[in-house]
Formats: C-alpha cells, sequence, structure tokens
C-alpha cells in the first residue's frame, strides 16, 4: 500500500505543476492592462452642478377689479334726487371682524358643512374666524356675496366723494393660491 500512497502523490504532484504551469502565460496581457490602469493618476469627479430653487410666480392683482367690468362709476346708480340709491344700514349691529382694516384679512381655508361654504379667515392678529355668505368684515361695510374653493367675494359700500355711496367689489383670494 505504501506504492499506492506514493504513486498518487507524485500524479497530484505532476498535476498541480501542469495546472501551475498553463495558468502563468494564460491572463499576463490583463494582468499588465491592470497594472497600467492602477499607475495612471486618478482623477476627480467634478462636483454637481449647484441648481437655484425654482421661484413661484405671485399674481397680486386678483383682488383688483377686472379691466373687463364696468368702471364703478358707471355701475352705480342715481335716483331722482342726484344721491346715490345704495348707502350702508347705520341701525345694523355691527360684527367683530367689521372693526378691521380688509386689507389685514386673508383668506386661510375653506370649509364646507351641511352643504353651507364657510370662510376662515385670518383677522391679522392671530385669530381666525369662520365666517359665511351674508356676514360683514371690514371697515367699509362689506359683506360676504360668495364663497367658492378659493377665494371669497366681498360687496363693499363706500363714499363716493360726492355726498353718497357706491358699492366696490373686493376679491379675497385663499392664501398660496394666487
Amino acid at each position: 500500500m505504501d506504492t499506492g500512497i506514493i504513486v498518487r502523490a507524485v500524479t497530484l504532484t505532476l498535476a498541480f505543476g501542469l495546472i501551475a504551469g498553463c495558468g502563468d502565460n494564460q491572463h499576463k496581457d490583463l494582468q499588465l492592462f491592470m497594472e497600467g490602469a492602477k499607475s495612471q493618476p486618478v482623477g476627480e469627479i467634478e462636483p454637481l452642478p449647484t441648481f437655484r430653487p425654482y421661484q413661484t410666480f405671485r399674481y397680486s392683482a386678483i383682488a383688483l377689479r377686472s379691466p373687463f367690468d364696468m368702471p364703478l362709476s358707471a355701475i352705480a346708480k342715481e335716483d331722482s334726487s342726484g344721491r346715490l340709491a345704495v348707502e350702508p344700514d347705520e341701525n345694523r349691529k355691527k360684527e367683530y371682524l367689521e372693526g378691521f382694516n380688509f386689507s389685514s384679512f386673508s383668506l386661510v381655508g375653506v370649509l364646507d358643512q351641511g352643504g353651507t361654504a364657510w370662510s376662515l379667515v385670518d383677522d391679522g392678529e392671530g385669530g381666525v374666524h369662520r365666517i359665511t355668505i351674508g356676514n360683514y368684515l371690514g371697515k367699509n361695510h362689506g359683506k360676504i356675496t360668495g364663497v367658492s374653493d378659493t377665494r371669497m367675494e366681498v360687496l363693499e359700500i363706500v363714499p363716493d366723494g360726492k355726498g353718497g355711496w357706491v358699492e366696490r367689489p373686493r376679491t379675497l383670494a385663499l392664501k398660496g393660491s394666487n
């Protein structure tokens, strides 16, 4: 049995020698390429370009009169005495929001509750109030005439400078939608 072990050892040694001899020259070109690539100087990756943040366009004329509507002077109708037919009801009990200027208000939300659209209005002093069509706000007798998903329509009664009154439509747009 000793000869069988010796024969196996010699056979394995010859096999390993042949395999080692074959593998040495087979990938020599690949090894040379890898050594050449490693010896070249390492480059830098250029940084990502910086992008300016997108600035949204804010349409600020949404609360102004449409240029396609008739001027206020043409809308106002005079009665037979020469005074305007429109005038505020001074006997009406004033609502809380009539103590604020219209410019201080901002529409912050709209709710639909029981089929009634309610506007959520910030009074400019940190208070948020729920109002709907028919309520009054602002110092110029502003009555809410319409509420939609993005705006609230208000009709103010202001002096015309001739001793009479004129109706002035105003719009309060939802904050962030204009």
